[in-house]
């Protein structure tokens, strides 16, 4: 077999595999922020070195198609920021203004594109315009490695499953995954930027590489050994003598209302047992089994008590004010324990309020 259709097999078999990959990754649902934003990465990525592919054995492709890929070029770096940064932010609080930057940047390379075509000033596309992409790139890796030591450094978030609801999980994109993900990206750029010592091609090759073993990884990975039971102390094997929990639980309401720790949004079982000076799982049986009720379900009822307390207080306070006050970090997880709790969103009940207040 000619060696030339081996290597055209390969190089093209990373641009081929990140457009399925990305159509899954879109396809698959609930789909999350950082879920499309990874999407986005290989999109562009997979674009850009299919175009390297289609040059590197056709040397005479249309001028268009080369525009295409550097255009696709322009905006790995961009979207990769993005994505690193959703993986710090599930529920997209920080991060709703990134799909308009990206959105700017889009218009502007198009823009650029229609009035700047590659057909027309092939010396400028060949010269500072790709030199320019290079560097634009290798800047946008320096801040996405920034991102993510500001992600190692943030304290975790509230998980978004303290309201109660059960649904599908999204894919979870850790700090260690945009890391492995930034790492990668790297790779092919440097393939790129140092491809007039090795080979045109070079890039191409790197990514069907990397993707070629991110799939392998998926596929044959051992599936995690379920974890072994903890050994139980003895006093999870009954209930707490209600004298004792009568008092513990004095304690526990006491401390949750006059600091009111559940404005506190990174509030765990952990922390509050620490506050107690009990082990958590004491404070765990003490609640599930004396109480007869979750933390989860215990933090939440206080939560949704101060909302209520400030819905229905004279002034006007916006629903974000009212969210924050009581410890929720999503407008959408406040909404959505507010009507499971009460049965009515918290506009609603305000208005409930307002007008039995009237009559």
């Amino acid at each position: 077999m000619d060696l030339s259709y081996l290597l055209f097999f390969f190089a093209g078999l990373g641009a081929f595999n990140g457009l399925a990959l990305t159509a899954w990754l879109l396809w698959r649902r609930p789909v999350s922020l950082a879920q499309r934003w990874l999407a986005a990465v290989v999109l562009m990525l997979s674009v850009r070195t299919g175009k390297s592919v289609l040059f590197y054995f056709w040397p005479d492709i249309a001028k268009l198609v080369l525009q295409i890929g550097l255009s696709a070029c322009f905006l790995i770096g961009p979207c990769l920021i993005a994505f690193v940064r959703a993986c710090g932010d599930a529920q997209g609080e920080r991060t709703r203004r990134d799909p308009i930057w990206l959105l700017a940047l889009l218009t502007l390379v198009l823009g650029f594109g229609l009035l700047y075509p590659y057909s027309v000033h092939t010396a400028l596309w060949q010269g500072p315009i790709w030199r320019s992409i290079q560097y634009f790139w290798l800047a946008c890796l320096l801040l996405s490695a920034a991102s993510l030591w500001l992600l190692l450094r943030r304290p975790p978030a509230m998980d978004a499953s303290a309201s109660g609801v059960t649904e599908a999980a999204p894919l979870d994109f850790g700090t260690g995954f945009a890391a492995a993900v930034t790492a990668g990206v790297s790779l092919v750029w440097a393939a790129y930027f140092w491809s007039g010592w090795t080979s045109y091609i070079s890039g191409a090759l790197s990514f069907s590489v990397l993707v070629c073993l991110s799939i392998a990884f998926a596929v044959f990975r051992r599936p995690a050994l379920p974890a072994p039971a903890p050994l139980s102390e003895p006093y999870q094997q009954r209930k707490i003598a209600p004298a004792e929990a009568e008092a513990e639980l004095a304690a526990l309401h006491r401390l949750m209302v006059e600091e009111q720790l559940y404005r506190d949004p990174s509030l765990s079982l952990n922390k509050l047992a620490r506050r107690l000076s009990m082990p958590p799982a004491r404070l765990s049986q003490l609640l599930n089994d004396n109480h007869d009720i979750s933390f989860r379900q215990y933090l939440n009822q206080h939560r949704i008590e101060a909302a209520k307390q400030l819905l229905g207080a004279p002034g006007p306070s916006s629903m974000e004010q009212v969210a924050e006050a009581s410890g929720y970090l999503s407008m959408s997880t406040f909404y959505s324990s507010f009507k499971k709790a009460e049965g009515a969103t918290p506009a609603a009940w305000r208005q409930a309020k307002l007008r039995e207040a009237g009559s």
